[in-house]
C-alpha cells in the first residue's frame, strides 16, 4: 500500500504519454510474434544455427533498437508540445505516428515470408531497388506469390482500422488531463535516457547494428534475429557509404592491396605503368588473325548449375550439354553475385564486386569506366547490347550507352514478337532479332561486339506454350523456364552454325546468376556455381577444371578473337598457357565476401572472419581456423580493391596509356 502514491505518481508523470507507450509496446509484440513465426517456419535452420530461446531474446534486443528508432524523433520534440495550449495537438501527433509506425512495421513483416523465399534474407537494399520497377516487380509478385499479396492487403486493412480505433480511444482519455502536462515535463529526461540506452543497446564503443546481431554462421538466420524494418532502414542507410568497403571488412593500405593483387600468378611479372590507373596493363592475345573475330556474348538469366546435368543439377538443360562437347566448357566457375547487374558487372567489365549496389547503378562509373565494349569499339568494332525488355531496368541501357556500346536495343526494338512475358519478348524472339543483327552487321564487314541477355527464366518464369516437353506440373515454373531458355539456346546456336558469320565469331555462353541463392552459410558456395561455354568456328573442344571467376571470362574471349590491348581488368586470359591459371573464384553475399582457392575458403563479414575449406563433393564449407593467413590477407585485397578504384575513377584506361608501346 506504501507504493500506491508513488505508482499513481509515477502514472499521472507518463499520461501524456500512453499513446508512445502504446505504440512502442505494440511494436515490441508484433515484431516478436512475427519472429517466433518465421523462426517456426524456418525451424530446422534456426535450430542447426542456435539455440532458439536466445536468438529470441537477442530479436527482442533488436526490436527494442527498432521501435527506439522510431520513437526517439518523437519524443525528441515532445517539450514544445507539453503544455497546455500543444497537448491537444501532441496527441494528435502521437496517434498519426501510432498509426504510421505500426502498419510500417507490420508490412514489412508480413512482406518477409515472400523475400525471404526469393533471396534467403529478410527484405534489404533489393527491396528498395525494385521499388523502382513497379510494373516487373508487380508481375512477378502476382505470378509467384498471390496469396502473400492478398494476405498483405488483408492485414494491412485490419491493421490500419484497428489502430484507428486504437488511437481514437487513448485520446479521448487523455485530453482531459492538461494537468499533467507539468509532471509529463518532468519526467521527459528519464525517457530520453531508456529509449537513447535502449537505441545503443550496449556498453561498448559502438552502438549496436545489424552485424552486432548476426550470431550465428547461417545469414538467413541472423537476419531473421533482427526485424524486416530494421534490416531495410540498415541498408538504406548503408546505400550511402556503400563505396567504403573498409569500413565493413577492415582496412588496408593501398600499396600493400596492389601488392597482393598484382602478385597473383597471371599478373606477376607484368607492367604496371600509370599510378594513376594502377591496375591498367598490356595484354597481349594468345592467337593472331588477319581480321579480329566477332564475339557474342550471350548472358542467361538465372541459369546456374542447378539446372546442368553435368555441374551436378537437373537434366532441364540438353541443349547445353550437347553443346559443352564442341568448345571450352568450365567445370568450376563461380558468379561474383546474385543479381544480373553483378553478372554483367563481372561479365563485360571483369569488376569485382564492391558492397551495396552494382557499379552498374553507380553514378561515378556512369563515364570513363571500363568496359569490353569500350576496349572493342576503340579496336575498330561495332558494339551492342540486345535485351528482349526494357533497357532502363538496373539502369543498364544508361551504363552501356555512356561506356563503349554504340547501339542499345530493346523490347520496342524486336519486331513482331510471337510472345511478350512481363518481363519482355521471348528468348526465342531476342534470337531471332540478334541473329539477323549479325547477319546485317557481317555484310558491312567491320568485326562486331554483341551483348545479348535473355529474360525467359526469370520469375514469373512466362514463356510460349507448346515449345518445349514440361519437366513437371504447374507450367511457370523455374525448371520448364529453364528447359524452354535452353531449348531457345539450342536453336539459335543451330542457326547460327549455318550462317556466314559462324566462322568467324567467338560466342560466349554464360549464366548472370542462379536462381534464388540460398543456403544456411555465410556464403552459399554451391549456389554460385554457373556454366560457361566458349564456342565458336575457330574453338576445339576443351573442359577447363580449374576454379574461375566470371572476371576472368572477357580477358580470354578478347585474347581468343586476336585482340591485344590495354586493360585495367585483373581477370585472368585462360588462353594463354604460359602462366599458371588463378585458381580462384570470389563471391559476395550480402555483406559476406568469399574468396576461394585451392588451398582453402576465406570468408570477410562484418563481424568475425572465417577460414576453412569447401567439400566440393558435399557442398559444404568447413570451418578451419589453421589456414594461412595469407589467404584472409588476399580475400581483404581483392574486396578492398574495387571500391577503391570506383572511388578514385580509376577503372579505365585513358587514351594516352593507349599509345604506349607494348614495350
Amino acid at each position: 500500500m506504501s507504493n500506491t502514491p508513488l505508482l499513481k505518481e509515477l502514472k499521472s508523470s507518463l499520461f501524456q504519454y500512453r499513446t508512445l507507450i502504446a505504440g512502442f509496446s505494440l511494436g515490441l509484440i508484433i515484431l516478436s510474434v512475427s519472429r517466433l513465426l518465421l523462426f517456426i517456419w524456418q525451424f530446422e535452420r534456426v535450430t542447426e544455427a542456435g539455440e532458439l530461446s536466445y536468438l529470441m531474446l537477442m530479436g527482442l534486443r533488436a526490436d527494442i533498437v527498432q521501435m527506439g528508432y522510431l520513437t526517439l524523433p518523437l519524443l525528441l520534440f515532445a517539450p514544445l508540445f507539453l503544455n497546455r495550449w500543444g497537448v491537444r495537438a501532441w496527441q494528435t501527433v502521437q496517434s498519426v505516428w501510432l498509426i504510421i509506425a505500426i502498419t510500417y512495421i507490420t508490412f514489412m513483416e508480413v512482406s518477409t515470408p515472400a523475400f525471404v523465399m526469393q533471396y534467403d534474407l529478410r527484405p534489404n537494399r533489393l527491396f528498395v531497388e525494385y521499388l523502382e520497377y513497379p510494373r516487373e516487380v508487380l508481375s512477378t509478385l502476382w505470378g509467384g506469390f498471390k496469396v502473400w499479396l492478398l494476405l498483405t492487403a488483408v492485414v494491412l486493412g485490419i491493421c490500419l482500422f484497428g489502430l484507428g480505433k486504437l488511437a481514437k480511444r487513448l485520446n479521448q482519455t487523455t485530453y482531459g488531463h492538461k494537468q499533467y502536462t507539468g509532471r509529463a515535463l518532468i519526467v521527459w529526461p528519464l525517457l530520453m535516457v531508456i529509449v537513447f540506452a535502449g537505441v545503443r543497446s550496449t556498453l561498448a564503443h559502438r552502438p549496436a547494428n545489424p552485424a552486432f546481431f548476426a550470431v550465428t554462421s547461417d545469414a538467413l538466420v541472423n537476419s531473421l534475429v533482427i526485424s524486416s524494418a530494421y534490416s531495410l532502414e540498415y541498408a538504406i542507410y548503408s546505400m550511402r557509404h556503400e563505396e567504403n568497403a573498409s569500413s565493413i571488412y577492415g582496412d588496408a593500405s593501398l600499396e600493400k592491396i596492389l601488392n597482393i593483387v598484382k602478385s597473383q600468378p597471371h599478373l606477376a611479372g607484368k607492367a604496371f605503368p600509370s599510378d594513376e590507373y594502377p591496375t591498367v596493363h598490356f595484354n597481349k592475345a594468345s592467337r593472331s588473325f588477319d581480321k579480329p573475330k566477332n564475339i557474342v556474348v550471350i548472358l542467361e538469366e538465372s541459369l546456374g548449375a542447378t539446372f546442368v546435368e553435368d555441374l551436378g543439377g537437373i537434366n532441364v538443360t540438353p541443349n547445353l550439354k550437347r553443346l559443352s562437347k564442341e568448345g571450352w566448357w568450365f567445370q568450376q566457375l563461380y558468379a561474383t553475385g546474385t543479381r544480373s547487374v553483378r553478372g554483367i558487372e563481372a561479365v563485360i567489365s571483369s569488376f569485382l564486386p564492391t558492397p551495396g549496389r552494382s557499379t552498374v547503378k553507380l553514378s561515378l562509373s556512369q563515364q570513363n569506366f571500363y568496359t569490353a565494349a569500350d576496349l572493342l569499339s576503340r579496336e575498330g568494332y561495332f558494339t551492342e547490347f540486345i535485351y528482349g525488355g526494357e533497357t532502363h531496368f538496373d539502369n543498364m541501357g544508361s551504363f552501356f550507352a555512356s561506356n563503349g556500346f554504340q547501339s542499345i536495343l530493346g523490347q520496342s526494338d524486336i519486331d513482331n514478337p510471337k510472345f511478350v512475358g512481363s518481363w519482355g519478348a521471348s528468348d526465342e524472339d531476342l534470337f531471332n532479332t540478334a541473329h539477323k543483327r549479325f547477319e546485317m552487321l557481317t555484310k558491312k564487314g567491320a568485326p562486331f561486339f554483341s551483348l545479348v541477355f535473355t529474360s525467359s527464366n526469370h520469375e514469373p518464369f512466362e514463356f510460349p506454350d507448346d515449345e518445349v516437353e514440361l519437366y513437371s506440373a504447374p507450367k511457370n515454373s523455374v525448371e520448364n523456364a529453364v528447359k524452354y531458355a535452353d531449348f531457345a539456346l539450342g536453336k539459335f546456336i543451330n542457326k547460327a552454325k549455318a550462317s556466314d558469320y559462324w566462322e568467324n565469331t567467338i560466342f560466349l555462353i554464360v549464366a548472370d546468376h542462379d536462381t534464388r541463392v540460398y543456403g544456411n552459410e555465410l556464403v552459399p558456395i554451391q549456389k554460385f556455381r554457373i556454366p560457361g561455354l566458349i564456342l565458336g568456328g575457330s574453338i576445339q573442344p576443351k573442359e577447363i577444371d580449374e576454379i574461375t571467376s566470371q572476371i576472368d571470362l572477357m580477358p580470354t574471349v578478347i585474347s581468343l578473337a586476336g585482340v591485344s590491348a590495354w586493360t585495367p581488368a585483373i581477370g585472368q586470359d585462360i588462353s594463354n598457357d604460359n602462366v599458371p591459371p588463378a585458381n580462384r573464384a570470389m563471391m559476395q553475399f550480402g555483406n559476406n565476401y568469399a574468396w576461394m582457392t585451392p588451398k582453402g575458403v576465406a570468408i570477410l563479414t562484418p563481424g568475425e572472419d572465417k577460414t576453412g575449406h569447401y567439400d566440393f563433393d558435399e557442398s559444404d564449407f568447413v570451418a578451419d581456423q589453421n589456414i594461412s593467413q595469407q589467404l584472409r590477407n588476399e580475400a581483404l585485397a581483392h574486396a578492398l580493391l574495387p571500391s577503391w578504384l570506383y572511388q578514385h575513377r580509376a577503372y579505365f584506361v585513358p587514351e594516352s596509356l593507349t599509345k604506349l608501346s607494348n614495350e
